[in-house]
């Protein structure tokens, strides 16, 4: 049975299309939907990680969205992976600019945090949050 997220994060990018390539190839994200505008720019995308979805598209100025957050500033996103160790060793590999390395923490996490190309920080590890019983 499927199961519709409630909450998703939804960015903004210049180069979309950068942070889709990110994602996939760095990240380990998988593309679930990309819809472009005539333009060839994203209109919306969804990239899924484990059972969690991220929502990108290219930032504009135009409508009610897009002027109200035409100021915005960069982002945190937390993605909770099975093997962080492996992950981390892809995404240094890959040359991503880790922010803040491989760290135990004292709550029972192992993460790391990188920051993407438009400044927005990826944070991936072991800590996994879970939804309380219904």
């Amino acid at each position: 049975m499927t199961r519709r997220l409630s909450v998703c994060p939804a960015l903004r990018y210049q180069d979309a299309k950068g942070a889709i390539a990110l994602l996939k190839d760095t990240f380990g994200f998988t593309e679930v939907a990309v819809y472009e505008n005539d333009d060839g720019t994203v209109a919306h995308a969804e990239l899924a990680h484990g059972n969690g979805i991220v929502m990108l598209g290219t930032a504009t100025d135009e409508g009610a969205y897009g002027q109200a957050a035409q100021h915005l500033g960069p982002t945190s996103v937390y993605v909770a992976v099975d093997d962080v160790d492996a992950h981390y060793a892809r995404t240094a590999a890959a040359g991503a600019k880790i922010v803040a390395p491989l760290t135990d923490k004292d709550y029972g996490s192992r993460d790391y945090v990188v920051r993407d190309a438009e400044g927005n920080l990826w944070c991936f590890g072991t800590y996994a949050p879970e939804l309380p019983s219904s």
